[in-house]
């Protein structure tokens, strides 16, 4: 169900940034400096599912090795790298209460899709407390079919 509601988001923001476009066009802004800020290069089809750097930026998240191909193509290497920066930097959620917060809402995240509120016992306390109110918060009710 989060997945279902984060893609909708995701399509909702796209229809978002295509009616600012359609304005800026509309409104004679330069089609080259239109394309810079679609980042059109960054676009990626959720059809194709998660691609090798995906898969890469969240192995470093995770601690897990690096994927087999990833010194040979850099994109891959970076995310890697920036996954593992990220997750180092996420270590010690008490110094920073954003970081307190980001750390319980992705294990909170995690514990609810993968219906394992225990694992959150392993968490220091403040994280593993914060993740469970976000689990119960995900207890979204299924739409009403018309």
């Amino acid at each position: 169900m989060t997945l279902y509601r984060s893609t909708d988001a995701a399509d909702t923001m796209n229809s978002v940034a295509m009616l600012i476009t359609a304005y800026c066009q509309q409104n004679g802004v330069d089609p080259e400096t239109l394309n810079g800020f679609l980042q059109l290069s960054q676009q990626q089809s959720r059809a194709d599912g998660p691609q090798e750097d995906d898969r890469a930026h969240l192995a470093g998240l995770l601690g897990q090795t690096a994927p087999a191909d990833a010194g040979e193509l850099g994109s891959v290497r970076m995310l890697y790298g920036r996954g593992q920066r990220e997750a180092a930097g996420a270590q010690q959620p008490e110094d920073s209460p954003e970081v307190l917060f980001t750390m319980a809402c992705l294990h909170g995240l995690r514990a609810k899709l993968c219906d394992d509120i225990g694992s959150l016992d392993r968490f220091p306390p403040k994280v593993a407390a914060m993740a469970r109110r976000v689990a119960e918060a995900l207890e979204v009710p299924e739409p009403a079919t018309a």
